[in-house]
């Protein structure tokens, strides 16, 4: 390492303005990354991580956001008063970053090669073949399997922990020399999760790679970082080595995030309540058309053959890898795929239902989506977006009795009622997630599904999620169909887990027996990735 830093960080202050209204987002943020070292900034939601990481780069919303204070030196060069020109060269070449939602930083209009390839193509001037040959050693290197094939694929034909995983090569393409990671494992399962840590561990071994870690993990933390600086309200209120911090915190509020996890036990299922959700034999299958005919020469077998069945009151939890085919299974039960095999809703066969059919049954089931953002329309207030499922399913109810339904939805998923006026791009992730859970859950519905409700929080937010939802099961007697790569979240919550692999289930039973007794070697491994991430096997990778 040398005496200068590769990135000093003095007195940042980030300001937003909307009409006469002024937000502090940051306040006299200060840090250094030294060459080879890893600084995490962790902190809640809305903590202003994210903000501190993109004015790096300089990607904020010029000019409603400002520099009121401070300066930003990267090897000596001041990146504030940098010319835009300038900064293009060192964007992507010097500096790389992964953003904390993969699908608004993919263009959905361009192919997988296309994306990776472009950022080889513009900084070091790579023709086809050799930009080929690199992709596709970058998506090998990130856990996509069968990489050769997914290079023609748009980022909608992937799953969520894959288009993760791209962002992360594209990242990585151009070997940096600092590499701002907001977020970067929060859509992967817990085994690539532990590949991918590894893997950038690797490279700063071997190339003296510099990191900036945003993150709500403190396991992440703990094994990545050199030293973390903890923030709260837009200021770092501890700074210090990694153990230390861990080891003797000094601020209230770093014992408060060391303090948080999801805790506790799913509520008591009763074995013989009203079975909510069934299937039988559920097939989804996916086409592969190859030729100038597009013939179809195979498929792919998102979901094989599987049977399952949620009672009242009760949460199945559907494990597995990037791709097992889990977000697939629900929204076939869901109707919202095509699928072959029987289907039955609260007793009776909805497999063949039209969409006029199934339209009085969806506000009996619900669903929060993985990724926020993409789920909430940016022209909507979130209060028009919390009461647009009452304003269908319960047209009779007034402005006053919506507003209030909406009011308490908010305080329900732990968001400030005043907020609701507000826009989704003015909330952080993890809050934009809780917006989602309170859209959902306003209905009162008998099933919902909920793919990765918490892997865009941070850990006190997830517990208070999982709080909220076993105090809403119980009280209304509801069926979660919890989908999740976060196995501690799933262990809080659910009360029998289906292990997915390739589309097949591979174990199923009772939540305490899967975690305490994994019978397939599978199993062993996604739990030995999820509650010791070092000891995580490197040779599994989804299918």
């Amino acid at each position: 390492m040398t005496s200068e830093p590769l990135l000093s960080v003095r007195d940042l202050g980030v300001d937003f303005r909307q009409g006469g209204h002024v937000t502090h987002a940051v306040r006299g943020v200060s840090f250094d990354i030294a060459r080879g070292e890893t600084v995490a900034l962790v902190g809640e939601s809305g903590s202003g991580k994210s903000v501190t990481a993109l004015s790096v780069m300089k990607l904020l919303p010029y000019p409603a956001a400002s520099h009121p204070t401070g300066e930003i030196r990267f090897k000596g060069t001041d990146l504030l008063a940098t010319p835009e020109a300038e900064l293009r060269r060192v964007r992507g070449a010097d500096i790389g970053i992964v953003f904390q939602e993969p699908m608004t930083s993919l263009n959905p209009l361009h192919t997988i090669e296309r994306q990776v390839g472009e950022v080889l193509k513009l900084h070091q001037g790579m023709g086809e073949a050799a930009a080929r040959k690199r992709v596709l050693e970058l998506l090998d290197q990130v856990g996509i399997p069968n990489a050769a094939e997914r290079l023609g694929a748009y980022p909608h034909q992937l799953s969520g922990g894959q288009r993760q995983r791209v962002m992360i090569a594209m990242a990585l393409a151009n070997e940096p020399d600092l590499f701002i990671a907001d977020e970067p494992t929060t859509a992967l399962d817990v085994t690539v999760q532990a590949q991918i840590l590894e893997l950038l561990l690797d490279l700063q071994k071997r190339t003296g790679l510099s990191m900036l870690f945003i993150t709500h993990d403190l396991g992440i933390v703990r094994k990545m970082a050199d030293r973390v600086c903890v923030m709260t309200e837009g200021k770092i209120v501890e700074t210090g080595q990694t153990e230390a911090v861990f080891a003797d915190p000094q601020h209230e509020y770093t014992r408060h995030l060391l303090a948080a996890e999801p805790k506790g036990e799913p509520p008591v299922s009763d074995d013989k309540a009203p079975v909510v959700m069934a299937a039988d034999d559920l097939k989804v299958w996916f086409p592969i058309k190859r030729g100038l005919l597009r013939k179809v020469v195979g498929h792919v077998k998102a979901v094989d053959g599987i049977d399952v069945a949620v009672r009242e009151g009760q949460t199945l939890g559907i494990v597995g890898e990037s791709g097992s085919g889990k977000t697939t299974l629900g929204l076939a039960l869901m109707r919202l795929i095509s699928s072959e095999g029987r289907i039955v809703f609260l007793g009776d066969s909805i497999q063949g239902n039209s969409f006029k059919e199934m339209r009085p049954l969806r506000r009996e089931m619900q669903i929060v989506f993985q990724d926020p953002y993409g789920s909430l329309s940016p022209r909507m207030s979130v209060s028009d977006i919390i009461e647009e499922g009452l304003r269908i399913h319960a047209p009779g109810l007034s402005i006053a009795e919506r507003d209030r339904k909406v009011v308490k939805a908010l305080e329900e998923v732990g968001l400030d009622p005043a907020t609701r006026h507000r826009y989704p791009h003015e909330f952080s992730g993890g809050q934009r997630q809780r917006i989602a859970v309170a859209r959902a859950m306003v209905l009162e519905p008998r099933f919902v599904m909920l793919d990765e409700p918490t892997s865009a929080l941070d850990m006190s937010v997830q517990a208070q999620v999982v709080d909220l939802l076993r105090d809403l099961q119980k009280r209304h007697n509801l069926a979660y169909l919890f989908i999740s790569h976060d196995l501690k979240v799933v262990k809080a919550l659910a009360n029998d887990i289906i292990v997915m692999r390739a589309g097949k289930v591979v174990e199923h039973g009772p939540s305490a027996k899967v975690f305490d007794h994994p019978e397939t070697d599978y199993t062993k491994a996604l739990m030995a990735a999820a509650f010791d991430i070092a000891a995580a096997p490197a040779g599994v990778v989804s299918q």
